[in-house]
């Protein structure tokens, strides 16, 4: 039975290994602030998102709610040039789980959970879409979203804007 079990537990390690992505890097520092809500992004890592710029900028944000904010009107930011899809490299999300970097394109969204980010109502954000339901089970989630189905009419509801 033992050893089952230890067969089990390399096994899930070794599936875990091969759907990490090591070039996923949240490199922020203690003075890196979200550009929307100008927080410390350090003081709450399992909500941290990032946005790569083609050009190389970087730009950090204390939830993905707030990262949404941004990736759907960038124009509001326009020192920031972001013209279209095509000056985004790369968009990176935390697993609230894990505590590792995620392509955000990639990643499920529990929307409606009684957990909060700094940013308040927001979304969760899970590399798996079991481990998302699991969650939004546990936390009275009402759903669990793709990147595309995030509309920037939700983030406007999560704001109270609507």
């Amino acid at each position: 039975m033992k050893t089952l079990l230890t067969f089990l537990l390399s096994l899930i390690a070794f599936a875990s290994l091969l759907s990490a992505d090591d070039t996923a890097v949240m490199d922020y520092n203690n003075e890196t602030t979200c550009l929307i809500r100008e927080l410390k992004v350090h003081k709450a890592p399992k909500w941290v998102a990032k946005i790569e710029l083609a050009e190389g900028k970087k730009i950090y944000f204390s939830s993905p709610k707030s990262m949404f904010e941004f990736y759907h009107n960038p124009g509001k930011w326009p020192e920031l040039a972001v013209k279209n899809e095509k000056s985004i490299k790369e968009i990176l999300v935390m697993d609230y789980d894990t505590f590792k970097p995620v392509k955000a394109k990639a990643a499920f969204f529990v929307y409606g959970s009684n957990v909060t980010s700094p940013a308040g109502d927001d979304l969760v954000a899970f590399d798996s879409y079991k481990t998302a339901q699991e969650f939004a089970k546990a936390h009275n989630g009402k759903r669990v979203l793709g990147f595309r189905e995030v509309s920037e009419a939700l983030i406007r509801l999560l704001n109270g804007r609507i």
